[in-house]
């Protein structure tokens, strides 16, 4: 019914044409005072220097030289292969390449809208929901690093919400794959393996007490397939830093488990449990918070009314819960153990974000008011402080 009556179609076109505003305005924005000036040793066009920002910088290094540094292991290379072939595509087609420009072109190929809107369609068995839904993640609290930079962000969206679409068809095999590629982007892909193994052995299991065996023998090959971008970045590290002499090599060779992304994300970004609970963090904890704060309380009440068996609601449904733990863990992670304020980006590789929003909408609209208004505010100032290479990144 939703394609008929067009309203996927026309909520792409709206998320398309969304692109032109926040371009605009970072272009605008790019031309004020650069709080570091790293992306002037790069020769992109003035077109694409705006997209040479924060992470991109790193990426669009990693896309020219491969890996060289240590610290660059910190980065996965889903995006860097994006900006080496999406450059070599515009080469050929234009006769000059352009790393940015060819993975911003690609980047703004991967939009979540259409799938965002069947994934809600069905969750929430509610078309008019659905299309709040999908609206409302038209508005990112991110959307500099979603919709404008060859950011992580995009492609990890783009293949999770694949994955998770194909998963609520009860396609495995085609989730799992989605599920791997979404994995070469960002390390919390190793999380969306959750959603093939909550349908095909903890369901079934909390349902009928029973789980058959051809599920767990077609679940754990599909879970572990997710995991092999991961365990192949590591393996690669291994190769590169701890294969020497014992002299050359890194310290982090000798742990039990010997991970350089765990060593980088430690050793040179200060993440750890609590690390980032400083005073100087409390900024970062306060722009983070309503997003955390909506994705919580919209899981917990999801949780929460499985067990009222009278609730009658389309947030009260059973397809939610995996949803519901899955960004449970996602921001108990960021909240305790990493940079709080990536939230603002990641969190837009959730549908429940959204799900969460238009829940506030309908049973709560004085606070879907103000996360409307918030989202509306924060987003045009966090394009503004992106593109003069500003935190928060």
């Amino acid at each position: 019914m939703g394609d008929r009556s067009g309203i996927p179609f026309r909520v792409v076109a709206l998320s398309f044409s969304s692109h032109v505003p926040i371009y605009l305005l970072a272009l605008v924005s790019s031309c004020l005072p650069l709080f570091d000036a790293s992306p002037k040793i790069f020769r992109f066009s003035k077109y694409s220097q705006p997209f040479l920002r924060w992470d991109a910088f790193h990426f669009a290094s990693i896309a020219e030289d491969g890996y060289l540094y240590e610290y660059q292991w910190a980065f996965f290379p889903g995006v860097p292969f994006v900006m080496r072939y999406g450059g070599k595509a515009l080469q050929f087609i234009v006769g000059r390449s352009d790393l940015m420009l060819g993975g911003a072109l690609v980047a703004m190929a991967c939009d979540t809208t259409r799938t965002m809107y069947h994934l809600s369609l069905h969750h929430l068995g509610s078309p008019k929901l659905a299309y709040l839904a999908t609206l409302l993640s038209l508005l990112p609290s991110s959307p500099a690093a979603l919709r404008l930079a060859v950011y992580a962000e995009p492609f990890f969206a783009y293949f999770a919400y694949k994955g998770m679409w194909a998963c609520a068809r009860s396609h495995y095999l085609t989730a799992a794959l989605h599920f791997a590629i979404a994995s070469t982007f960002r390390s919390n892909g190793v999380l969306l393996g959750g959603f093939i193994l909550w349908d095909l052995v903890v369901n079934p299991l909390l349902r009928t007490g029973k789980v058959h065996l051809r599920n767990i023998f077609w679940a754990i090959p599909l879970t572990s397939l997710t995991l092999v971008p991961f365990i192949y970045l590591q393996y690669s590290g291994y190769l590169s830093f701890c294969t020497g002499s014992e002299v050359e090599l890194a310290e982090w060779c000798q742990n039990t488990i010997p991970l350089i992304y765990s060593h980088t994300q430690s050793e040179y970004w200060d993440v750890g449990f609590f690390r980032y609970w400083t005073v100087a963090q409390i900024p970062n904890f306060v722009i983070a918070a309503p997003p955390i704060i909506s994705i919580t309380a919209f899981s917990v009440c999801v949780l929460k009314q499985q067990l009222d068996k009278t609730t009658v609601s389309p947030f009260a449904r059973c397809s939610l819960i995996p949803h519901a733990m899955h960004a449970l863990i996602f921001c108990s992670t960021l909240l305790f153990s990493a940079h709080v304020q990536i939230v603002l980006r990641q969190a837009s590789s959730m549908p429940l974000t959204y799900w969460a929003a238009a829940w506030l909408v309908m049973e709560y609209p004085q606070f879907g008011r103000w996360w409307v208004g918030w989202s509306v505010v924060w987003g045009v100032i966090s394009v503004i402080l992106w593109s003069a290479f500003l935190p928060p990144a």
